[in-house]
């Protein structure tokens, strides 16, 4: 009998069984057996194998296509606020993304220049096969870590230990911990119109037998919807009907060893829809599989199709439409802002509604997936599954969307697998240390049930986690991994001591008085002085910045950009950084309550049946986790607090 939703999951995998321990030990074992095994070489993957491989692990990253290794399936873009803080975060730590985004951007804007430091972010347009191709000669040429073409059918799994994987094939891989990176191939159906086709993506084959041994390990899988909008081809676009957008005159890197862009930097253009694009998609709502009750998945709310744009803001005249390259040697164009999953025909007649697009030629239509995932409350703060051990997730099997959430989580999750092989303690950062912790947190606390997105919102401390001072935060983390040179680290060092004299410089330097000092204000619109003033307070006028007070007051030698960078933030945000550096003392006074993993939380009077069942099935490692948990009160915290005193004493009473 066919499932209700029409699609024979077994019937498009060959209709086997799935395999038992016994089966397995039959089959064809490698002889190789590794450290760790990567499932899925995409963001989420490539960082997890890179960083097991550098840090000394034997590993494996198994891909089912190999020319799909770093592909990005969907906008040709990396970065932007909040993004744009994970990249910077992944290269402080000694990751790859921020590296292979500079060698093939085609485009560099920071956002937000007119805000604070702490919104400001780096966002570029990248040649999407230059990225592919250069993450794959990365991974190719790196030492410890083999690179393979498989479909991943199981997970090898004994006494609640993960013992490797088995190909479609029957070859078994071994390994003591396993890190699933499958993206949205778990299930993977795509959507257009009344056509749907099992893929993980278009035309790439879907993971349904994993996906279907993962919910008989006891895992609770949910169902999400993403999509991608068209690709038109270039030379059937009037542009004129177009605003151009150009990138940054002088563009700003994401990578700390990057000198110079090396690519030519090209524009994007914008352009709107208009009432009959309106009409048109009302029309015909009923054809789309996310309205008429074809699609089950959870669509994102910060990244809404265009049906839904259109349906949920009636009230908009129009909705924007930004045309991307997505590269050099290509003639398709991105079209950002029609991503829909209409049948084809009506996408024809959406995109040809739009000014400057009647004649435009769709190279690839516009399509919704909806895929599995595992709700990350089932995870620890490793990323490590609590159900199977040495089983780690990364990615959108965790509920993300986007290319920069999933390459975090894959940092994080193959530090901690490589940690865990070789005996080192785990890399579990706190909220105030970093977003992807703040990412982590999120999801392994409080779960998902839509597409979760990075923001800086997100962030309580956000004025300590900018983008500047990203290699501040982390790079000596990455380098204590073995994820830097110590050539970097020195240079960290270096960098450390010049911020802080100069900092020690502006405190003690007083500037005094004169017709050329006042006049030199004046024309910055800034008050002259009346009274000697220290160079520190004077850089805090908000119409001044760094290089006025080079010009008045020149340190005896020139500083790097970067360390004059953070003495300007330090100066002028003095009083909210250190404000935030006592919310943080405090914040961290509740993490250090730890809570035992056996602590008994069915025992605990006062707590709703709501909360105690949250408590025992998230089991939060600190009181601070536990109080982030969704539903928790001042009060319950305070009732946890009472409980885990007593259990602490009559614990030693029991030694």
């Amino acid at each position: 009998m066919m499932p209700e939703d029409g699609i024979d999951w077994s019937a498009a995998d060959g209709a086997k069984p799935l395999f038992n321990i016994a089966e397995i030990r039959g089959l064809g074992k490698m002889p190789e057996t590794y450290d760790v095994i990567v499932v899925g070489v995409g963001h989420a993957g490539c960082e997890a194998a890179l960083a097991a491989a550098r840090m000394g692990c034997r590993t494996l990253a198994l891909t089912i296509h190999l020319d799909s290794i770093a592909h990005m399936p969907c906008s040709p873009s990396i970065g932007g606020v909040g993004k744009g803080h994970l990249v910077k975060e992944i290269d402080a730590l000694g990751g790859e993304m921020a590296r292979i985004c500079d060698q093939s951007a085609i485009q560099f804007r920071r956002l937000n220049t007119k805000k604070g430091p702490a919104v400001q972010g780096t966002r570029t347009q990248n040649d999407k096969v230059r990225y592919r191709t250069a993450m794959k000669h990365v991974l190719e040429r790196q030492a410890n870590l083999d690179v393979k073409q498989a479909l991943v059918d199981a997970l090898v799994v004994e006494d609640g230990l993960v013992r490797g994987v088995v190909d479609q094939l029957g070859v078994m891989f071994a390994a003591p911990t396993v890190i699933l990176a499958t993206g949205t191939f778990l299930h993977g159906l795509v959507h257009i119109g009344r056509c749907r086709m099992p893929a993980g993506r278009a035309g790439e084959f879907p993971s349904n037998r994993l996906a279907d041994q993962l919910t008989q390990l006891g895992f609770q899988l949910g169902r999400m919807k993403t999509g991608t909008p068209a690709r038109l081809h270039r030379l059937s676009i009037d542009f004129s009907r177009f605003d151009r957008q150009e990138g940054d005159p002088t563009p700003r890197p994401f990578c700390l060893a990057t000198d110079h862009v090396i690519l030519p930097q090209i524009a994007c253009h914008i352009g709107r829809t208009r009432k009959i694009t309106h009409e048109l998609v009302r029309r015909h709502i009923h054809l789309s599989p996310l309205y008429n009750g074809t699609i089950q998945g959870v669509s994102a709310r910060y990244c809404p199709s265009l049906e839904d744009k259109i349906m949920k803001f009636p009230h908009k005249e129009f909705h924007q439409i930004i045309l991307e390259p997505e590269g050099l040697d290509t003639e398709e164009i991105y079209a950002s802002g029609t991503g829909n999953s209409l049948p084809y025909e009506v996408q024809l007649q959406i995109i040809h509604s739009v000014p400057g697009l009647e004649e435009a030629q769709v190279m690839r239509p516009a399509y919704a997936i909806e895929y599995d995932y595992v709700q990350p409350t089932q995870l620890l703060p490793t990323l490590e599954t609590k159900q199977v051990r040495g089983l780690f997730l990364a990615g959108q099997i965790n509920g993300t969307s986007g290319y920069e959430e999933a390459a975090a989580q894959g940092l994080w999750a193959g530090i901690n697998a490589a940690s865990q092989v070789q005996g080192r303690p785990p890399l579990v950062l706190d909220r105030s240390e970093a977003y992807m912790a703040v990412m982590v947190d999120d999801l392994v606390t409080r779960g998902t049930s839509e597409p979760y997105r990075i923001f800086t919102s997100r962030a309580e401390y956000r004025l300590l986690l900018r983008e500047d001072n990203a290699d501040l935060r982390l790079l000596e983390r990455g380098y204590a991994l073995g994820l830097h040179s110590r050539e970097k680290y020195l240079e960290l060092q270096e960098r450390r001591v010049a911020i802080e004299a100069e900092l020690e410089r502006l405190r003690t330097t007083r500037l005094r008085p004169s017709a050329a000092v006042n006049a030199a204000l004046l024309a910055r619109a800034s008050n002259p002085l009346v009274e000697p003033i220290s160079l520190d307070k004077l850089l805090k006028r908000p119409e001044l910045g760094y290089a006025d007070l080079e010009t008045l007051a020149p340190p005896v030698e020139p500083l790097a950009a970067a360390v004059k960078e953070q003495v300007e933030v330090e100066c002028k945000y003095a009083g909210y950084l250190r404000r935030q550096e006592a919310e943080v003392s405090k914040f961290r006074h509740l993490e250090r309550i730890g809570i035992p993993d056996n602590f008994p939380y069915e025992q605990v009077s006062g707590l709703s049946n709501e909360i105690r069942q949250k408590l025992a099935d998230i089991r939060p490692r600190s009181l601070g986790q536990a109080s982030r948990i969704a539903g928790m009160t001042p009060a319950a915290i305070s009732i946890l607090m009472v409980y885990l005193k007593r259990f602490q004493e009559h614990s030693a009473d029991a030694a």
